[in-house]
């Protein structure tokens, strides 16, 4: 039979379960955009960036069964994504990346968009493919949806040239797709057993669990209350374990974590790792202690003894290794009593919002108290969405999030302008789901024309913008050491105009007194399909823990002549300004 390249890839993809593309049309991909129009099982988004696009992609993947898949044009839309696919990447995110080419038929050279789109994207996915024949393009597209879902997932891109979109060519069948086998698990029994020997014989057992422990949050539970060890996270692991259980001490272990976190692990002999790489903000620059016993799970092997040596490495996907672990230990050891630890972690937790609430935020709105009213206005199984900067780590800090995948947010590679197009992915893959996003003017202001794709499609959805003006991580980053803060004031933006020019509803939150009412307000037009900018006049005055301990940390490992240098710098400049 014949069929055009552009009917074989709409056809792969509905085989695939995709149901949702994301990206802008261009005359290397029209053919494909009309078969995707034609499509009754995948809708096409048009975006007003691809950027967007992409992180529209990696949301469908975060908060779904589903994958995130792009259709970009070449050249500029893959670069204009490449933000997007390099947080997948980094995060281990799937994502199905898939974008026109050039004419492979064509003897010139200097064609439209013509440059080697594998090269550049070569260290961000995990494999590229270009299209050469009508009959290779169903198989491919199978054998990339497999390559970005098992192992470790992520972003795998596919180009397919124009000409072979747009042209009839031989294939010799059609076939259907069906899961390929799945390796056979790898023989942990041993580790297990070691691991399992540590953890009855530490005092003070600990367990950090990272985003790869999100589908064995039932059995991380099981092992912390048969343990009675306390549970911190990573930023991403805040949805791997819910902040409502008593033994959840909070965001990160080391001296820039909370005083919970802190406090509980400060004498831990032994450390279960769940799912998490021990990258630079899950530890706090790397500035946690990390016990000798350590046991390390986690998918990806290259993670073991990469940061910290590892006494016990357990490769596999969590849902069956921390299952078996717990298995195995509850069956083999007597719970221990940790109540007296969970009263300790609730007492530290109290005491830490209580230094919040009494903090003096003069006109404008505590963080605590936003986050208070927040929290019991939204349902347990909302979704937060957080973008790159303060308010992402005053979300860690003092947002409870409650159920188990509650939370998205770019953490390696640290994409700021991740919130507003993500939460829209979010919400087009959880429609009967609250979802709220929180982002910084600064990250607010790069993508929020996005925007438009919400309102056109009648998404509801609300973005918290904290709004203080500045690029308020970076500035309290300098301020220590330098004692200025070059480059992070921002251009005012009129938020109450902004509003109505993008077809959104506005809410004003200008102070304490207002937080309440505008929450309430909010969630409701978006309860009624309406997309909602909401301007909240934030407090950044107080450094959050995180940031405190990160200054201090790095500071720290400086030589000593350029710590001397900063120091004396600072002090100079303060008492000279």
């Amino acid at each position: 039979m014949k069929k055009t390249g552009a009917w074989l890839a709409r056809y792969a993809l509905e085989q695939i379960g995709v149901k949702q593309t994301f990206g802008i049309p261009g005359v290397h991909n029209t053919e494909l955009y009309d078969e995707l129009n034609s499509s009754e099982l995948i809708t096409p988004y048009l975006v007003s960036h691809e950027v967007g696009a992409a992180f529209m992609a990696d949301a469908i993947s975060r908060t779904s069964s589903q994958i995130g898949c792009l259709a970009i044009v070449p050249a500029a839309g893959v670069t204009h994504a490449s933000s997007g696919i390099g947080e997948a990447f980094l995060d281990g995110v799937p994502m199905m990346v898939i974008a026109g080419g050039i004419r492979s038929d064509s003897d010139y050279g200097y064609q439209l968009h013509e440059v080697d789109q594998h090269a550049l994207l070569k260290p961000i996915t995990k494999a590229t493919f270009l299209i050469k024949e009508h009959r290779d393009i169903v198989p491919t597209l199978f054998k990339a949806y497999q390559i970005a879902t098992t192992g470790e997932p992520g972003p795998v891109f596919i180009e397919i040239p124009v000409n072979i979109q747009l042209d009839k060519g031989q294939i010799d069948t059609l076939p259907s797709y069906s899961d390929v086998e799945q390796p056979k698990a790898l023989d942990v029994n041993q580790a297990i057993e070691s691991a399992v020997r540590l953890l009855s014989q530490a005092q003070n057992p600990g367990i950090f669990v990272g985003w790869g422990a999100r589908h064995a949050a039932d059995a991380v539970q099981k092992i912390a209350e048969h343990l009675g060890a306390p549970v911190a996270t990573t930023l991403q692991g805040l949805s791997a374990f819910p902040a409502n259980h008593p033994l959840h001490t909070g965001f990160g272990f080391g001296p820039s974590s909370v005083p919970a976190s802190y406090e509980s692990f400060k004498d831990c002999d032994c450390l279960l790792a769940i799912g998490t790489r021990f990258a630079e903000i899950a530890t706090g620059s790397f500035g946690v202690s990390v016990p000798e016993n350590l046991i390390h799970m986690d998918i990806n092997p290259a993670v073991f003894s990469r940061n910290f040596p590892a006494k016990v490495a357990v490769e596999g996907d969590a849902a069956v290794t921390v299952t078996a672990l717990a298995n195995k230990l509850t069956s083999s050891y007597e719970s221990v009593t940790s109540q007296e630890l969970q009263t300790s972690i609730a007492r530290l937790k109290q005491q830490y919002r209580d230094e919040w609430h009494q903090h003096d935020s003069g006109d404008r709105v505590n963080p605590v108290k936003f986050f208070d009213h927040l929290r019991a206005e939204l349902e347990d199984d909302a979704m937060v969405v957080l973008d790159d900067g303060n308010h992402t780590f005053l979300a860690a800090e003092l947002m409870p999030i409650h159920s188990v995948g509650g939370l998205i947010s770019p953490t390696d590679f640290n994409c700021m302008g991740y919130a507003v197009p993500a939460s829209i992915g979010a919400k087009i893959a959880n429609p009967d789901k609250t979802v709220i996003s929180i982002v910084g003017d600064g990250a607010f202001n790069m993508t929020c024309m996005e925007l438009l794709t919400a309102v056109s499609q009648g998404i509801g959805l609300v973005q918290f913008v904290f709004n203080d003006g500045e690029l308020s991580q970076i500035a309290q980053a300098q301020q220590r050491p330098y004692n200025r803060t070059p480059c992070t004031k921002l251009p005012t933006v009129n938020y109450q105009s902004l509003a109505p020019a993008l077809g959104c509803e506005y809410v004003l939150i200008r102070s304490n007194e207002h937080v309440a009412d505008g929450i309430i307000k909010a969630l409701t037009y978006a309860r009624e399909g309406k997309t909602v900018i909401v301007n909240v006049m934030i407090d950044y005055s107080k450094a959050t823990a995180f940031t405190d301990g990160v200054v201090k940390t790095n500071i720290k490992r400086l030589p000593t002549d350029t710590k001397i240098r900063m120091v004396g710098r600072a002090l100079y400049r303060k008492v000279t300004k």
